[in-house]
């Protein structure tokens, strides 16, 4: 009988996604990979889901890669061992080819794969009490889930290479100081600072939440004269297309704020 290593729900406007495998710190496996993926992408195409969040079960976010599965697939040569950090990737990346915001709401261990992941979301929300580290080096290994890739883009070279060649364990204070995360919570009021976050998030118009996610993505990748006259032609269409009505009350709710 199979067991998924992902739990997928719809919340109202919330997509849920959670790792399963509680007994294992919820560490990757190839099979959490793709199924992580393909609750992305399933989610990704609904219409009525305004946000996705992935959190851990049993108390962690993700342990990193599971050891066992590494090394079975390592016997089995490096083509074997490959298909778990291809895997991987393609989940993570699926994160940026969704168009809605993709929150990673992390509590207890965030190591390795997990904290790459959590570079991955769009958005992170943290427990102050979160023990996040990319602790490769102290095993003598080296990223494969993209920290040496991302890490530096998020935080700059400095802190990145000495996150990274320390494997100093972070708090979600740190997180939060170093740019790793948007918000910290105590941890006896995480649960309800993450639905907080994730409701007002969902009531928010798809069409901004989802322009403005475009915008910020592509903007990153391209020039910032280009991000700036992508910026001018979307929210001219966007008024546009919203109509006078929406743009006088955009005006009336800015004056109120």
């Amino acid at each position: 009988m199979h067991v998924s290593a992902v739990a997928v729900a719809v919340d109202g406007s919330i997509g849920r996604i959670t790792l399963s495998r509680p007994d294992r710190m919820n560490s990757v496996t190839t099979a959490l990979a793709a199924e992580l993926e393909e609750a992305l992408t399933d989610l990704g195409r609904r219409d009525d889901v305004n946000v996705i969040v992935i959190r851990g079960s049993g108390g962690n976010f993700c342990a990193g890669g599971d050891f066992d599965e590494v090394e079975r697939l390592r016997a089995a040569g490096a083509e074997a061992l490959k298909t778990l950090f291809v895997a991987f990737r393609q989940a993570c990346a699926k994160v940026a080819d969704v168009a809605v915001p993709v929150v990673a709401a992390v509590e207890g261990v965030a190591a390795a794969g997990g904290f790459e992941l959590m570079q991955a979301a769009d958005i992170v929300l943290v427990s102050e009490t979160a023990r996040i580290s990319d602790n490769h080096i102290r095993f003598g290994m080296i990223p494969g889930g993209g920290s040496t890739a991302r890490l530096p883009r998020l935080i700059g070279r400095q802190q990145a290479m000495g996150t990274l060649l320390s494997g100093d364990r972070l708090s979600g204070s740190d997180a939060v100081t170093l740019g790793l995360a948007y918000r910290a919570y105590p941890q006896e009021t995480f649960d309800a600072g993450v639905e907080a976050f994730l409701e007002a998030l969902a009531g928010r118009s798809r069409r901004a939440v989802t322009t403005i996610k475009h915008l910020v993505d592509s903007g990153l990748r391209g020039t910032l004269d280009q991000a700036l006259t992508n910026e001018v032609d979307a929210v001219v269409q966007h008024i546009i297309g919203n109509g006078a009505a929406s743009a006088a009350e955009f005006d009336s709710r800015k004056a109120r704020t």
